[in-house]
């Protein structure tokens, strides 16, 4: 019996209820013989769909595991690569990769038919590869994130979605590819995509340069290795978990039945799951604590090694390859850290270059059909090996020669004080990619509505006796300065603002003291101080006698409250005597502001 899921649809509308998810995903559905047969071009697109969304995990993590300052530029970065990937994939990338021309086994003829021929042309084919081509391009920002020009990254963008990713995958994909020609596997891009965006990280950060404050050289010559934490923990594992879930299209989608798809999806659960226990476990031995960031990173690098051999291995198999590459992420990630002192933010290069190639080379130990361990002989792990050396070779070639001649003219990095700024403000002109995203908390300035200023009606300033201008005995400007909790800065702001002080400088600081709190670690790096984050405001005055004598030295006191500390506004002349507070005066009586 065969059953139309758009009848079913049109029947469940008239009834105010939708199966939108079965009309998507199983489309058209026929039941023979008790077993379901599934219309498996549908899942094709789906799963290309859940690939396109990566591009939103990809940004979740590099935007989580770098500083808030950057995350307006890594979220352009992010879709200028697909959006520049489509134009070059269209114009040039696909006609190479897909060409029914191909030149021995190397490249194609470029061809147009999706000019030439749109009702006619494979759409469906298209989309696949251009997403599958848009993820292997947005790797690299990762590794190269906080330091490198906007207009530089468009650059070689452009130059892997038009030549790099569709050469290479052409040997693999296209049928008359050489490798393919060999018994090559590569199912689902641990070697094509994955490999090739982690190479080219990995040139991209070494021609870069690490970011400034990473390394600091001692005087015994010894280089000490500093942690940079990313500002957001919460966005690097929700864009984690995005990838896992569009990972079951990125390597279910090419499966030819259900039953082949729910062998790959049952592997994609496995490799990652265990990378991630085993990973949890190596850094609980070897730092005294599981590392969260790194076990973040292992479930990716379990995703990335089982996305080669998904579709050829078995459950034992998928095991072992995840089991390493949780430990292998996590070992190379710390030796191009310590070691090499190549500066990867993320860990791009661990995560998809390191099992990249582990991935490829698993498939010629544990395929089943084929595989060293499972009786198949060395032939299949000799052609894995003899793909991944080439591919590899021939990107770290052609990424190499872009990268120089992009540093050569229009230049690879950011200067110094674009980087220290950050890259959204001198980039794109964005003040903060989190505006006015600031908490609220019930406070006591403001009475029971702390977002209101305070009520200045009633106040008169208080007297002050003139002075000439020609007169230089005491007079002179001085800095007032107010450190505040950052959330009673917007309260702060508009009251200063009711009393007539329209001008004022803002920064953001940090400090730490006696609450330094206790040290950890991030990626393995010892972190030597936790950092306490306030906001800070100042305004030149002019100093003048006060009614009564008396002043103090210019800048904060503070009392301690509860382990907190509030600040007070303070000026007045140096040495004059022990600290005093500015003070505004009603008829009745004084007021106090205490930020």
């Amino acid at each position: 019996m065969c059953y139309d899921f758009s009848i079913a649809r049109a029947k469940a509308s008239e009834s105010g209820f939708f199966v939108d998810a079965y009309a998507l995903v199983l489309f058209f559905v026929c039941f023979e013989k008790g077993e379901i047969v599934m219309d498996m071009s549908v899942w094709y697109l789906v799963g290309a769909v859940l690939v396109f969304f990566m591009q939103c995990g990809f940004a979740m993590v590099e935007t989580g595991f770098t500083r808030a300052k950057n995350a307006g530029n890594i979220i352009m970065k992010n879709l200028m690569d697909f959006c520049i990937g489509t134009v070059v994939f269209m114009l040039l990338g696909y006609g190479i990769m897909n060409s029914e021309h191909y030149f021995f086994g190397l490249i194609g003829r470029p061809e147009y038919q999706l000019f030439t021929d749109f009702y006619g042309f494979n759409w469906s084919n298209f989309f696949f590869q251009l997403v599958f081509c848009a993820t292997s391009a947005t790797i690299v920002s990762g590794a190269m994130a906080e330091r490198t020009k906007f207009l530089s990254y468009c650059i070689y963008s452009a130059v892997i979605s038009a030549v790099v990713y569709p050469i290479e995958a052409g040997w693999v994909w296209n049928g008359q590819g050489w490798l393919a020609q060999l018994g090559f596997v590569d199912f689902a891009g641990s070697a094509v995509i994955h490999m090739v965006g982690g190479i080219a990280a990995l040139i991209g950060a070494i021609l870069l340069g690490p970011r400034i404050g990473k390394y600091t050289k001692q005087k015994d010559g010894s280089v000490q290795v500093h942690a940079i934490p990313g500002h957001s923990l919460t966005m690097g594992a929700l864009g984690c978990f995005i990838l896992w879930f569009c990972w079951y299209g990125f390597n279910g989608a090419a499966a030819s039945d259900p039953a082949q798809m729910a062998w790959i999806l049952g592997n994609t659960t496995i490799a990652p799951a265990v990378a991630t226990v085993t990973c949890m476990i190596f850094t609980w031995l070897k730092n005294g604590k599981p590392d969260v960031s790194m076990c973040l990173n292992a479930s990716l690098a379990g995703l990335v090694a089982i996305t080669a051999p998904c579709a050829t291995v078995d459950a034992l198999g998928a095991f072992v390859i995840g089991a390493v590459a949780g430990i292998l992420v996590d070992v190379v990630v710390e030796f191009l850290d310590f070691k090499l002192h190549i500066d990867d933010p993320v860990g791009a290069v661990g995560v998809h270059c390191a099992n990249g190639i582990w991935g490829t080379i698993a498939d010629g130990l544990f395929n089943t059909e084929s595989g060293l361990l499972y009786g198949g002989g060395f032939a299949h792990l000799g052609v894995q090996v003899l793909g991944f050396v080439t591919i590899a070779a021939y990107t770290a070639v052609v990424m190499t020669i872009v990268f120089k001649a992009i540093k050569a003219t229009v230049g690879l990095r950011a200067s110094a004080e674009e980087e220290i700024m950050g890259l959204d403000i001198t980039e794109h002109g964005l003040t903060s990619a989190y505006a006015d995203f600031l908490p609220s908390y019930p406070g006591t300035i403001g009475g029971e509505n702390p977002s209101k200023a305070v009520d200045v009606s009633g106040l008169e300033p208080l007297p002050l006796t003139p002075h000439l201008a020609t007169h230089t005995g005491s007079d002179r400007l001085t800095r007032v300065s107010i450190i505040c909790k950052e959330e009673r800065f917007p309260v702060l702001r508009d009251t200063m603002a009711a009393l007539g002080v329209t001008g004022m400088t803002v920064s953001n600081v940090m400090g730490c003291g006696e609450q330094l709190g206790k040290t950890g670690q991030y990626r393995g790096v010892e972190m030597s101080m936790n950092f306490f984050q306030g906001t800070g405001g100042h305004r030149g005055v002019q100093d003048q006698p006060r009614a009564g004598g008396g002043g103090g030295p210019e800048g904060p006191a503070h009392r301690r409250r509860g382990g907190r500390q509030d600040f007070r506004l303070q000026c007045g002349e140096r040495g004059e005597g022990p600290h005093r507070r500015d003070r505004l005066r009603r008829p009745s009586g004084r007021a106090e502001i205490i930020p």
